[in-house]
């Protein structure tokens, strides 16, 4: 494997290293419904807090923006392997977003992007992460929120 194909399989790869969880504690994920190509309803049953969602996407640990780029002139070295984050809010749907955000494999098998609150299925991950989702329900919440507030 060579190019981009290694780099993404190395970006999916240090999405579950060590340092990219955030104290993800929980023993079991909170149950959802896919509704097509949605979560329509909220994981916590709340709102996300859209400042903590920006602090999560620009947290290198985190790896957003090792693929995405986005409307975020303080920080360096955006990713060109994904679309920009510029406009999310207008693409897609909080639903949609979720489901990106939670296991966006469902809906594209060959995606490089990580399933971000998914513990079963996956391969190549540090022995003190599995079992543990990469980012909370919270975490997912704010995230989706923040991402709603990109219009243009």
């Amino acid at each position: 494997m060579t190019g981009r194909g290694a780099l993404a399989m190395a970006l999916v790869v240090l999405a579950c290293a060590p340092g990219a969880a955030q104290d993800s504690t929980a023993a079991a994920l909170v149950p959802y419904a896919v509704v097509g190509d949605a979560i329509p309803k909220s994981l916590t049953g709340k709102p996300g807090d859209p400042a903590n969602g920006r602090a999560i996407v620009v947290k290198r640990e985190n790896t957003c923006l090792l693929c995405h780029s986005g409307p975020f002139p303080d920080q360096r070295f955006q990713g060109d392997l994904s679309p920009s984050l510029g406009g999310t809010g207008s693409r897609w749907s909080e639903g949609e977003l979720r489901l990106r955000m939670v296991d966006a494999s469902r809906l594209n098998p060959a995606t490089i992007m990580p399933s971000f609150y998914r513990i079963d299925g996956l391969t190549r991950v540090a022995a003190n992460f599995r079992g543990k989702p990469v980012l909370t329900a919270e975490q997912i919440e704010d995230v989706v929120a923040f991402l709603m507030t990109l219009k243009d």
